[in-house]
């Protein structure tokens, strides 16, 4: 094959709308079906936290009736699959790759029942692959049923009783709600996460975000690499969109935890830090309304919205998990790169993220889509995806067919 494109989610479908712009021969291939980590690694009540007038895919803007509308998950599997369609993408669902080497002047790539030969590949696999725990999460002791979040599917699914919830970004945040208003007991171990509200000065936060020229920021405007890690803004699509920051889980009644440090065969233990990780989430707050605040001077509008003063929540550092009826723990803890899978020297940094530039690795012909922070802090979402498969399915175009 002249180009093999690895998953055919929005990175990798993107990538090859592109390609066809340029009349590039390639072929897309999927371990699973179309958008298969949207099909399958989303709960059932999951919908988009971004409005539906943010999806801009190449050839598949939103046009439907609800722009300020989140989408439901098979809503966007719907909208993902006539996408493909409407291109007739060349994609080869079913079709798992477990390894991908250099081979002389081409690579290989090995399925299970073949090895494909192709001169350029672009692993589009998604930003994030591998489920990350923390240290210490085999001490829970075997009576407490343990999930990843991609492993949730809805309430009736757990076993009755009390849910702690390990990890306080986005996905943790909506399910500690969605399970609070089924009615159970939910205990929330939070991290540091930013947060704003949903609306502020008349307009979604996205649009802020966007128009502030924060999803425009580059690798080289964090204060570390590791920020790369950093959770979205606690906010949900649900109900029309809310806020969905600790302190409106605190008021609803989700209690709140600081980080999870340990468990026996009683009880499970947390770090005394709530406080500071809500006073981290307000920083990283503060400092998204520095680009706000830049915006409000560029165009003379008023500051819309100021950070409160701290909320002053006191915590408990131990659970009996017996006395609380812990049935359940979902571990919401996020993800981390992984393509050990692909053999090959200098691909990735200290981090695990791919050492690349636009998309270019330092392997001749091989190529990544998707990665966040790819090229700007948009690159791994609905919004930004598209800009960047332009930049690479050019690049294969000019140097590579």
């Amino acid at each position: 094959m002249n180009v093999a494109v690895i998953g055919a989610g929005q990175a990798g479908l993107a990538t090859s709308w592109h390609l066809k712009q340029q009349g590039v021969e390639h072929v897309v291939l999927e371990a699973g079906r179309v958008a298969e980590t949207w099909r399958s690694r989303r709960w059932d009540s999951f919908c988009l936290v971004t409005p539906n007038w943010t999806v801009r895919l190449p050839g598949a803007p939103y046009r439907g009736t609800d722009p300020d509308g989140y989408m439901s998950r098979e809503e966007l599997v719907e909208h993902f699959q006539s996408w493909a369609d409407s291109f007739r993408a060349p994609v080869e669902e079913g079709c798992r790759v477990s390894e991908l080497r250099p081979d002389g002047d081409r690579f290989a790539i090995v399925t299970p029942d073949r090895t494909i030969l192709a001169r350029t590949v672009v692993v589009a696999t998604g930003a994030y692959q591998r489920p990350y725990r923390p240290k210490g999460a085999e001490q829970l002791p075997a009576r407490v049923q343990q999930l990843l979040a991609e492993e949730f599917t809805n309430e009736t699914a757990l076993p009755k009783g009390s849910v702690l919830i390990i990890g306080g970004g986005q996905t943790g945040c909506q399910i500690a709600e969605e399970l609070h208003e089924a009615g159970r007991k939910v205990f929330l171990s939070c991290g540091r996460a930013p947060w704003t509200p949903r609306r502020f000065g008349g307009h979604d936060l996205v649009w802020w975000i966007i128009e502030s020229g924060f999803w425009s920021r580059t690798i080289a405007a964090l204060q570390s690499p590791a920020a790369r890690l950093i959770s979205n803004p606690l906010t949900t699509g649900h109900g029309g969109g809310h806020d969905l920051h600790y302190r409106a889980l605190h008021a609803m009644g989700v209690e709140l935890l600081g980080r999870y440090a340990g468990a026996d065969e009683r009880d499970v233990y947390f770090a005394d830090d709530l406080a500071q990780s809500m006073q981290a989430g307000d920083d990283l707050a503060r400092a998204f309304m520095k680009w706000v605040a830049a915006l409000c001077e560029k165009r003379n509008l008023d500051i819309p919205w100021e950070v409160p003063p701290p909320a002053g929540f006191a915590s408990r550092t131990k659970l009996d998990i017996d006395a609380e009826a812990i049935k359940s723990v979902i571990w919401t803890t996020g993800f981390r790169p992984d393509y050990g899978w692909i053999k090959a020297p200098s691909l990735v940094d200290d981090m695990g993220f791919p050492i690349q530039t636009d998309g270019r690795s330092e392997v001749p012909g091989l190529y990544f889509m998707g990665v966040h922070f790819m090229r700007k802090a948009q690159s791994a979402v609905l919004y930004g995806v598209g800009e960047d498969a332009d930049v690479v399915a050019k690049h294969i175009k000019e140097n590579r067919t």
